[in-house]
């Protein structure tokens, strides 16, 4: 049997989470499959921001160093392909990276050609990335693919900046977990 409408886990929690603490807020589902997985109104339906949306397991439990399991909030793994984050007609990627051990849910807001320049600046052109974000529990974001265990031991305790080291590491600064937000902080202001 096929199912008639079925949405990803991702765009669930996602959805779940705006129409919980943005009450203001709309959220729509494409009927057809454009690279856009969800869409968000204001209260009048007069400004609207899209979203691609990027779902993964934690990886904390099961993967990497025991450091990630007490220190780290959450982990997860992704491989991206150049061309579709150029072309992306989404106004943000959303990575959803849920956190077992915290039983929390954390969300990492991009806009597509920032993340591409994020990830030319850490891994200089490729055709695919393969990408380990990882959520420290004061809640920044890291991307931490080909670093050594020290330097991830490092993240893990906030003491890691990568400005004075050689590695080609960039902080993703957007992460927006449970509490509310104001609506400037994805987009409505500038639409």
């Amino acid at each position: 049997m096929k199912p008639l409408f079925t949405v990803h886990a991702g765009e669930y929690l996602v959805g779940s989470h705006i129409e919980t603490h943005y009450k203001k807020w709309n959220i729509w589902v494409p009927a057809k499959d454009t690279g856009i997985d969800l869409l968000a109104t204001n209260e009048e339906n007069t400004k609207t921001v899209s979203f691609q949306i990027k779902y993964s397991k934690d990886w904390t439990p099961t993967g990497g160093p025991s450091l990630h399991n007490t220190k780290l909030l959450a982990s997860g793994w992704w491989s991206l392909q150049e061309k579709k984050i150029k072309a992306s007609k989404a106004d943000f990627w959303i990575f959803v990276l849920p956190s077992f051990t915290e039983q929390s849910i954390n969300f990492v807001l991009v806009p597509p050609a920032e993340l591409l320049r994020r990830f030319y600046a850490i891994f200089g052109k490729s055709k695919r990335f393969d990408s380990y974000l990882r959520v420290t529990k004061s809640g920044r974001c890291w991307e931490e693919r080909g670093l050594k265990i020290s330097h991830q031991e490092m993240i893990a305790f906030d003491q890691f900046h990568w400005k004075t080291t050689a590695l080609r590491c960039v902080t993703f600064g957007g992460v927006f977990p449970k509490e509310t937000r104001s609506q400037n902080e994805i987009g409505f202001k500038n639409i």
